[in-house]
């Protein structure tokens, strides 16, 4: 005899509505009702071992320049985690390491496993390394990651207009010279970050300056030490500066300060992430705050979608940052009288 909702609902005690809702992944249904309405269903037989309840979350490893030291990823994890549970799926993280011997034959039996769905962690994809990935045949979603000719669903974080937002917060407060901190690994998210921070200045009658511009590792002790040599050079300062991420930021600043430089009288600095020692860094960063739980959250959501059939379409999905003020951007106005920048 076929197990109905109401079998289940009888079961756990709760409102076929809330079952319903609960095994159609609707928001609103506490998780804990969740986890317990999938459990009974599977093992009532409602739910067939054929269907799909298992979400890979794979980490894209291709150098680890950007994903090996930084807890942004663990916050991504821990959204993607408690939204499967709430949906009563598995999640299962995986690793996918380019240098690997059979880096093409772990791809190749990723992308063909029907048994389960893929959230990639695509961060630190490069446009040559999507190929492999266009033949999926399980439901499939790039996180951190746009691909141009839109063969993926895609969830990301607003990158460019993120960056310019940061910008036009320092040319408000009265900066014209605004330099840029450069991670040197040049993914995706940081060339989209570049265009967002030269739209800004473009706006306002400026042009991004190369004398301005430093390259710099994307760990914290990497991006302190590249500062601390190109300082060492003598170079000419701007009265501010946007970096790629929080890492290169704050290791900047922490060469800035050693050759004697404060910040942020003597030079202002922007971040992207709002990592959690940003708020006890000195000074406490200004930046960007991505909502991570959240992001991995609506990824999850997203491949659902895709899961159950309800929507064909593949979708770009661009989550929003919140601007952080802190106390690492000094407001020039106030110190010239309104007349801005000096020089």
């Amino acid at each position: 005899m076929k197990v109905s909702i109401k079998d289940i609902s009888e079961r756990t005690g709760f409102s076929p509505a809330t079952v319903s809702n609960a095994l159609n992944h609707k928001k609103g249904v506490n998780a804990d009702t969740a986890a317990e309405i999938f459990r009974v269903a599977k093992e009532m037989g409602y739910i067939s071992e054929s269907r799909i309840g298992k979400i890979k979350f794979v980490i894209f490893k291709r150098n680890g320049l950007i994903i090996d030291d930084t807890p942004f990823f663990s916050l991504l994890i821990d959204g993607i985690e408690k939204e499967c549970r709430a949906s009563g799926m598995e999640m299962v993280l995986c690793r996918l390491n380019y240098e690997d011997e059979d880096y093409e034959e772990q791809v190749n039996w990723l992308i063909h496993d029907n048994s389960s769905a893929v959230i990639m962690l695509g961060t630190e994809l490069m446009e040559e390394d999507v190929a492999l990935y266009k033949n999926a045949s399980c439901p499939f979603l790039m996180l951190d990651y746009w691909s141009w000719d839109m063969s993926f669903n895609g969830v990301l974080i607003n990158n460019a207009d993120s960056a310019r937002m940061a910008t036009e917060y320092l040319l408000q407060k009265g900066h014209r010279r605004i330099g840029y901190l450069r991670g040197e690994f040049r993914i995706k998210a940081f060339r989209s970050r570049a265009v967002g921070y030269a739209t800004a200045l473009n706006k306002a009658g400026l042009v991004p300056e190369k004398r301005y511009t430093v390259t710099l590792s994307t760990t914290i002790n990497g991006a302190y030490e590249d500062m601390k040599a190109y300082l060492k050079t003598g170079p000419e300062l701007p009265t501010a500066y946007f970096a790629d991420n929080d890492m290169v930021a704050l290791g900047a600043i922490r060469a800035l300060q050693e050759k004697g430089y404060q910040v942020p009288e003597d030079i202002s600095v922007v971040g992207f992430d709002d990592l959690p020692f940003c708020e006890i860094a000195n000074p406490p960063l200004t930046t960007l705050r991505v909502p991570k739980q959240e992001m991995g959250r609506v990824a999850v959501r997203r491949i659902l979608e895709v899961i159950n059939g309800t929507d064909k379409i593949k979708t770009k999905t661009q989550v929003c940052t919140i601007f952080v003020e802190r106390d690492s951007v000094r407001d020039l106005k106030d110190r010239n009288g309104g007349d801005g920048d000096e020089g």
